[in-house]
């Protein structure tokens, strides 16, 4: 497996055998406009974190909230770059309108979060209500201009989206052109990027990993060549050591390890000019809580303290995108965290956001999985607007 660095990285045979006769797509786009846990030592466990919001880095002192804010220079995350990522609120763009007076489907929940001040927007598929304007299923090049009119209707620039990414290795041609329509869709939408929201592979093998880089490098290059850089968005499985020494199992396969995080591996042997990461900064923080000791080709355990912003800072412009998602301490789910709006947890995103720094080119999603309600209908926007206020309050 090739190693990548800046120059170098093209295979001649995926070269031959997947060149892509495209045409320009509509790319014309609206312009709009941590690692340390919070703990006396990074790494320390998360029971150890701070309860207070004194000193960790929130700045609630400072709300920006309601769409009132235009930039100081003292902004972590700039207005423009305030983006969330729809599934926080995806209850809501699933809503029938004709049931309820809260807003329902995309187009109202686009003027709502604009109201709130998002600048940003990344999609998680492009379905909803079939009642909402527009229909339920807007995954088609006229869906794809209906949503944009609606984005250059509210001030709002879409980044990215959690969609298809194919399954299949070698890459069957039906795969190929399901691929390149979506990427059409995404240049009609006028987002520079393109993703998914699983890990390239859940495996622990070394191979394995080869095998995805594989075909991550190859529709990598098909995703360059129209214009869009194509990303995968990890969680904290990505992060725990490859299995790639030590004594073979009764199916072959290594049992220890050199200390390698898989997803570091993943970096080394992808192109740094085709393949790009989103990190959801929660999860990179419940793998440094779960992840940190390893069992040596000799049978030895090694403490190895995983640190997110460390490993951004290393490969620096191959992380355009951030999930920012919160957590309070948690001792009994295994992760460490339970989630919550962002800006009432305990990680400290303002350290996290000033070592990684790049402030114009990153652009960090809120994000809540817990978000919407059964009970209380309108929970997941009413967080959603907790949530920018929180990053609206992060200075420097």
């Amino acid at each position: 497996m090739t190693e990548y660095n800046d120059e170098t990285g093209t295979d001649s045979a995926l070269r031959r055998t997947l060149g892509v006769d495209r045409r320009r797509f509509l790319s014309t786009c609206t312009a709009a406009a941590a690692t340390a846990i919070a703990a006396p030592v990074l790494g320390a466990s998360p029971a150890f974190a701070h309860s207070s919001h004194q000193g960790h880095g929130h700045g609630h002192g400072h709300d920006h909230g309601h769409g009132n804010d235009h930039g100081h220079g003292r902004d972590l995350v700039p207005p423009s770059k305030r983006g969330i990522i729809l599934y926080t609120v995806r209850d809501a763009t699933a809503r029938d309108p004709l049931s309820t007076s809260l807003p329902s489907g995309f187009r109202a929940v686009f003027k709502e979060l604009a109201r709130y001040g998002y600048k940003q927007v990344e999609f998680a598929g492009y379905g909803q209500h079939a009642n909402a304007p527009g229909g339920g299923n807007l995954e088609t090049v006229e869906g794809a201009k209906l949503l944009r009119s609606w984005l250059d209707e509210y001030g709002l620039r879409a980044q990215g989206n959690h969609g298809f990414i194919p399954g299949s290795w070698p890459l069957t041609q039906s795969d190929q052109d399901e691929f390149k329509r979506h990427l059409e869709i995404t240049n009609i939408l006028g987002m520079d990027h393109m993703g998914t929201g699983g890990d390239p592979t859940g495996s622990d093998y070394r191979a394995d990993w080869d095998v995805a880089a594989d075909k991550w490098n190859a529709l990598g290059k098909i995703a360059h060549r129209a214009g869009i850089k194509l990303y995968t968005h990890n969680h904290d499985a990505a992060y725990g050591f490859l299995l790639d020494s030590g004594p073979l199992d009764d199916q072959g396969r290594p049992t220890r390890s050199s200390g390698v995080r898989k997803l570091e591996y993943f970096l080394k042997v992808t192109d740094p000019k085709t393949v790009w990461l989103e990190m959801d900064i929660f999860w990179a923080h419940v793998a440094q809580y779960k992840f940190h000791t390893y069992t040596t080709r000799d049978g030895s355990q090694r403490e190895n303290i995983f640190d997110p912003a460390a490993l951004v800072s290393r490969y620096n412009k191959r992380y355009p995108l951030f999930h920012a998602k919160d957590g309070v301490v948690s001792t009994t789910n295994g992760d460490g965290y339970e989630m919550v709006p962002f800006g009432t947890g305990v990680i400290d995103y303002r350290t996290f956001f000033r070592r990684v720094g790049e402030t114009n080119y990153r652009n960090p999603m809120i994000e809540q999985d817990t978000a919407p309600s059964d009970t209380d209908l309108a929970q997941s926007l009413k967080q959603a607007r907790i949530s920018y206020q929180g990053m609206a309050a992060l200075r420097k």
